[in-house]
């Protein structure tokens, strides 16, 4: 309740100064009146979806557009926020040195706020405020090809060009638009991968959100199959369940849907494929996560019929199960695949130069490759969407590793 107090705090603050800069420019009641009304509608709706939220069915429409509209006007106002904040903090610093070095007896009175500097905030809230606003209409299927390659100098030779495309996070319940999907699905075939591996998270809670889409996710090709595991939101742990009989049953019927689909899914288990006398191994983990994610992933039990000289691949949803249990782990995963951080579907990126989300305050590896100890993990930022119906800067990403044999190139 403390978190949920400072928080309106803030963003009455935020609203408070927001409102003096559009005093500073426009200089009407009518701008004030209409703009009180609207910002109280906006947080006293957020704040009502909160109160009332139901977990029974998941994450409503209501409460998805209350989100949006928070974040569409609330972003562009820490902008102007912290704009006015720090002409404010020159207005009060100018005053003390004038007021303690002042020999006249003219009183000395704090300066007005400059009319262009409200203009100026203004201008720059714009842009976040027209990039929610696309992520929101254009960004959530605005899926994008990322393309890597990777050395291995224990890759066996028949294997040296294979392709694998990740996909991960699909939450099928927040679609909205099947031909869009339809059209990622074709681009994923189009990569002519050798192997199609899925990380978790078909569904927001329940197995029917998939119903819709088998047909879609049903033209799904490639060589060597398609593999998948569980990810946190395919156990139904969100939602609310009249029985524990009825949880179980929507777990068993996701299985299905994945099978129905084509994926032969992994739980703690591995498969091999094999290749000119040669093999790599696919192991997938159940859902492991760190802090309070469900940790039903038992590493020893998903490579015990593998070797430890085998070339691994490991699925696991949640990236922390890398960091905390994989790494350092004596089998030596050679590329682990996780998803689940969705990029917080917010950020900035400019491709092989800059890469910045919140969410990095709360996973190390959160988007993209990284490395440790001769090991790689792909981060994928996710298909779908959750909660917010949007992606800003952080696109629906699909995954294209080449595996090479060789050193690493410099």
């Amino acid at each position: 309740m403390l978190r949920l107090l400072f928080f309106i705090l803030v963003l009455l603050l935020l609203d408070f100064y927001t409102l003096q800069s559009l005093k500073a420019i426009f200089k009407s009641h009518l701008v004030t009146y209409i703009y009180v009304f609207v910002s109280l509608a906006i947080l006293g709706n957020f704040l009502f979806q909160i109160f009332t939220f139901d977990r029974s069915n998941g994450i409503p429409f209501s409460f998805s557009l209350a989100l949006i509209l928070c974040v569409l006007f609330y972003v562009p106002k820490i902008i102007i926020g912290l704009t006015l904040l720090a002409e404010d903090l020159i207005r009060g610093l100018v005053f003390v040195v004038e007021k303690f070095s002042s020999s006249t007896e003219v009183p000395v009175t704090l300066s007005g706020r400059r009319k262009f500097i409200s203009q100026l905030a203004l201008g720059v809230a714009a842009i976040p405020f027209a990039s929610i606003l696309y992520g929101v209409i254009k960004g959530k299927y605005n899926f994008k090809v990322l393309k890597y390659t990777l050395h291995f100098e224990d890759l066996p030779e028949a294997f040296d060009g294979y392709k694998l495309t990740q996909i991960s996070d699909v939450h099928s319940g927040s679609f909205d638009d099947k031909e869009k999907v339809s059209y990622a699905i074709d681009l994923i075939n189009e990569q002519k991968s050798d192997v199609i591996l899925f990380t978790g998270d078909m569904v927001n809670n329940k197995a029917t959100e998939m119903q819709p889409y088998i047909d879609v996710f049903g033209k799904l090709k490639a060589k060597d199959g398609l593999y998948s595991v569980l990810g946190n939101h395919d156990y139904g742990d969100y939602v609310r369940w009249e029985s524990e009989e009825a949880k179980r049953q929507n777990l068993e019927d996701l299985k299905a849907v994945q099978k129905e689909i084509g994926f032969d899914l992994l739980l703690n288990d591995s498969r091999f494929i094999e290749k000119n006398g040669e093999r790599i191994a696919l192991v997938g983990v159940e859902n492991w996560g760190a802090g309070g994610f469900k940790k039903a992933g038992d590493l020893k039990k998903a490579s015990s019929k593998v070797n430890q000289e085998d070339f691994k691949i490991l699925l696991s949803h949640d990236p922390s199960h890398w960091e905390k249990e994989v790494v350092k782990d004596k089998y030596h995963y050679h590329l682990t695949l996780s998803g689940h951080t969705h990029g917080m579907q917010f950020g900035i990126e400019i491709p092989g130069w800059f890469k910045w989300s919140p969410v990095k305050w709360r996973y190390k590896h959160w988007a993209g490759i990284y490395e440790e100890l001769g090991q790689y993990i792909n981060v994928n930022r996710g298909f779908g969407y959750l909660a917010f119906p949007g992606r800003v800067g952080i696109w629906p990403e699909i995954t294209v590793i080449e595996l090479k044999r060789g050193p690493k190139a410099v």
